[in-house]
């Protein structure tokens, strides 16, 4: 067995995490160039933000409503073939976007129906994918795989937005569409062409009836889990949903515009890339640098809503895009490693579901604060309010430890009696 290398980029050594790192970079763009086609063709159709925003609801819901049974059978069957399944129906319905784009299609309606085709299929087989990508490394390199991931998530967005802004106008949407509709049999042959040999399959769980439930009482049985994820909920939805309040500071305070929010949006993106390489340099994602690295960011957010101009906003945007994908890597990590494997499906669907009810929340949230309040105001009580549940978080993840101790120490004498 190979020594574990101090590196930064040691997943990489591992021939089958190459292949999907390179398969989910190109993905990942052109997801984000169909992202980009299909808002802008809703916004084309109907001349309402409010309609494009609908079509993100559409593709968020099921996995409110699906993710724990899309859990459920990750934990059961073999990810392999759910993941090839998956990625042939995805390409199935990037094809309709395409032929709909293409005929000249006049109807908003048979687009919020691929949303929410495509929004049944990510609830289904997102579990299955983040069990195969911890199959693709070992245990001790899936933190550092989970880091390059951020950062490869965050190379494909600005990829496939830049790509599909000079395409744009050439291919017009249906072009985009068909571009992704390749991608997904990239990700196919790159699967395909694992060794099998080289697999860390994870403990599958038996089939039996009520496995939904047993996954919703294990999360609900396991307090450390139920307080990271109460507090990945909070720091979702009022400390992140920065496209809302950059915008909101942009169009404000800052009369910065449509330029000066294109700018920070790019800013941002950068610094999403940092925050991956910064993860990625840690040995260990441990639940300290999470709470570190959440007080701190919040930290920023209230201060950022002080801000006086564009270019001071900005530069407190790069360091906070960075805390946000720290965050969000290490409580990925922490929930799947410290997790049985046979119940891990079922957790990164409870993962899921908590990320989509604060995506959905939060948004319309810091929305309806900045425009009561203020940006400035919504930025602050947001910043606030994550800085006070990180505070709470770290006294009940103290508190729990100290009873574990406890617990320990009193079953000691009686096993040294034994």
């Amino acid at each position: 067995m190979p020594t574990r290398s101090p590196t930064m980029f040691r997943a990489l050594r591992h021939h089958n995490y190459r292949l999907w790192a390179g398969a989910d970079l190109v993905s990942i763009t052109g997801t984000w160039m169909q992202v980009l086609g299909v808002n802008w063709l809703i916004l084309s159709l109907t001349g309402s933000a409010t309609s494009v925003g609908l079509s993100l609801v559409m593709q968020a819901l099921p996995t409110l409503l699906l993710g724990m049974w899309g859990g459920a059978l990750a934990d059961r069957l073999p990810t392999r073939p759910v993941v090839i399944a998956a990625q042939i129906a995805q390409a199935g319905l990037a094809a309709v976007l395409a032929a709909l784009a293409l005929s000249g299609n006049a109807s908003v309606w048979p687009l919020y129906a691929v949303a929410l085709a495509g929004g049944v299929v990510s609830a289904l087989h997102g579990p299955a994918l983040g069990r195969f990508g911890a199959e693709v490394v070992p245990p001790q390199d899936l933190p550092n795989a989970m880091a390059l991931g951020s950062i490869v998530n965050s190379a494909g967005r600005i990829l496939g937005m830049s790509l599909a802004g000079v395409l744009l106008p050439f291919t017009g949407n249906g072009g985009l569409f068909l571009v992704n509709t390749a991608t997904f049999f990239v990700v196919i042959g790159a699967v395909l062409a694992m060794r099998r040999e080289e697999f860390h399959p994870l403990a599958a769980a038996e089939r039996q009836p009520g496995a939904v439930a047993e996954g919703l009482r294990y999360v609900l049985r396991t307090p450390w889990l139920l307080v990271v994820l109460a507090l990945s909920f909070v720091l979702g939805s009022v400390g992140r949903n920065y496209q809302v309040t950059m915008a909101a500071m942009s169009a404000g305070p800052l009369a910065a515009g449509g330029g000066g929010y294109g700018l920070l949006s790019t800013v941002f993106a950068i610094g999403t890339v940092i925050g991956g390489v910064l993860a990625a340099a840690r040995p260990r994602l441990t639940l300290r640098l999470l709470l570190v690295t959440a007080f701190l960011t919040g930290v920023l957010q209230a201060l950022s809503g002080l801000m006086p101009g564009l270019a001071t906003f900005a530069a407190a945007m790069l360091p906070i895009a960075a805390g946000a994908v720290i965050i969000d890597t290490t409580v990925a990590a922490r929930v799947q490693i410290d997790s049985p494997d046979e119940m891990r499906g079922r957790v990164i669907a409870a993962l899921g579901m908590v990320g989509a009810g604060a995506g959905a929340l939060g948004g319309p949230v810091l929305g309806w604060l900045s425009d009561s309040l203020g940006p400035r105001a919504a930025l602050e009580i947001g910043g606030v309010s994550c800085v006070a549940v990180t505070l709470l978080t770290a006294v009940g993840l103290a508190r729990l430890s100290g009873r574990t101790v406890r617990q320990a120490a009193l079953r000691r004498p009686s096993l040294e009696n034994a």
